[in-house]
């Protein structure tokens, strides 16, 4: 259980997508990563191991095998999740309370928000002595509610609401006259005068914890994607060195389409590509062979089969909580995943002797898209889409099977140790 509980304590730790690369930052410092900038000339060399960040919500971690440039080893994941951000000028009042002017962040479920203890996290943009900078700031306190309208005036609440995001969820934070940007800069340390900009967001405070009668579920919010997100950083910094690039990216803006400068939908994962080229000297072409031999997957939460719901679900292609890894398809190419990389992905979880589940959609149900096949629009690759199987996706508290996390990790170990030779007219060696 010592992975689960670590992927708990990191979940509670990273309220936003901010915090989540703050975190995964953290432990690749002590793991002696070191940070590039991706506005100076890099500087790296065989052997060692980097990473940068941009708009501090998104990363990419990679380490340079002792032979130099080589094709690279990806798995990708996403750090955000369906919220509330404050809007500007966020402060509004009515009937002598004060509340918070807030607009949905991604696809969420609105009413699991409702009657909940909230706070407010995120970043500053503050003016210092020398310009702009920014700041992380997490209130870390009970200090929003979104109050439910009770049964006694909205009597058919248990048949159906047709929720209003800009009326039924605006939070209350006290008594008329509270001033959310005063206490937000009192927790960062800064004067409320100084707060150029921000980007905050509301997050759900309950704790992750164990439940179930032997522990075997986890019940947690954000589970989609920082479960993977976490699972990928452990593997990365366990695995044994390679003869391959071993790359981790987590990306920001999963939930709302990944087009931003720091999306999967952005250049960032080609340029960093590009970038280990020319600072390892690559020759001309080297890079456009090595993306061809490179291997990608793209690491996001699946949909458990609801025990109330089956009828919602392909009969032939359902997939359990602690039922293993879970690899996704679709013929419409949600999901990036074909027959060959499928079965790459499956015989380097058996080698491990971690379980697989397949998972599609019933055909009369579009179901979600996620990184995968964004990312191979820009450095096109063989490609799998996989997760974890959990229900209440996009919930404010979401549940997933205890076991499942150590078996992400050591599948994803598993990827990172394995050398992946793609030998062109669909042959592809393991070794």
């Amino acid at each position: 259980m010592d992975a689960i509980r670590r992927m708990m304590e990191f979940i509670d730790a990273a309220p936003t997508a901010f915090h989540a690369v703050e975190q995964v930052a953290k432990r690749l410092e002590a793991a002696g990563y070191e940070r590039l900038e991706e506005r100076a000339a890099w500087t790296i060399a065989p052997g060692e191991r980097y990473f940068l960040t941009r708009n501090r919500s998104s990363l990419i971690a990679f380490r340079i095998p002792g032979r130099g440039f080589a094709p690279f080893q990806i798995v990708a994941s996403h750090g955000d999740s369906p919220c509330f951000k404050l809007k500007p000028n966020a402060d509004r009042s009515a009937q002598g309370l004060a509340l918070l002017n807030v607009e949905k962040y991604g696809g969420m479920l609105m009413s699991t928000w409702l009657d909940r203890p909230l706070s407010v996290a995120g970043r500053l943009v503050v003016e210092g002595a020398h310009g702009l900078e920014t700041r992380l700031v997490d209130v870390e306190r009970d200090i929003a509610i979104i109050p439910n309208v009770p049964i006694h005036f909205n009597r058919t609440a248990n048949d159906g609401v047709a929720w209003n995001a800009q009326v039924d969820m605006l939070p209350v934070i006290g008594e008329e006259g509270a001033d959310i940007l005063a206490i937000v800069a009192e927790r960062a340390g800064v004067e409320k005068d100084s707060i150029a900009g921000g980007d905050l967001f509301l997050y759900n405070r309950d704790k992750a914890s164990l439940v179930g009668t032997s522990d075997e579920f986890v019940s947690a919010p954000r589970l989609d994607d920082l479960a993977c997100a976490y699972a990928s950083l452990q593997a990365l910094l366990s695995a044994k060195p390679s003869n391959h690039i071993d790359m981790l990216c987590l990306f920001d803006n999963e939930e709302v389409g990944s087009g931003s400068k720091q999306g999967a939908g952005s250049t960032l994962l080609i340029e960093a590509l590009r970038r280990i080229a020319l600072a390892l000297g690559a020759a001309p072409q080297a890079l456009e062979a090595a993306v061809a031999g490179s291997f990608l997957v793209s690491a996001d939460n699946a949909h458990a089969v609801h025990p109330n719901h089956p009828e919602k679900y392909d009969e032939q292609n359902r997939v359990r909580m602690n039922g293993g890894v879970v690899v996704k398809s679709n013929a419409n190419q949600k999901y990036t995943s074909d027959g060959l990389s499928a079965a790459v992905f499956e015989g380097i979880c058996k080698r491990a002797g971690v379980p697989t589940q397949r998972f599609a959609n019933r055909s009369d149900v579009a179901g979600g898209s996620t990184l995968g096949n964004i990312l191979s629009g820009h450095a096109s690759m063989n490609a799998v889409d996989i997760g974890l199987a959990q229900l209440a996706m996009h919930s404010a508290r979401e549940t997933m099977g205890a076991r499942d996390e150590a078996y992400m990790i050591d599948a994803l170990k598993a990827f990172y140790e394995c050398e992946i030779e793609v030998m062109g007219d669909g042959k592809i060696d393991l070794n």
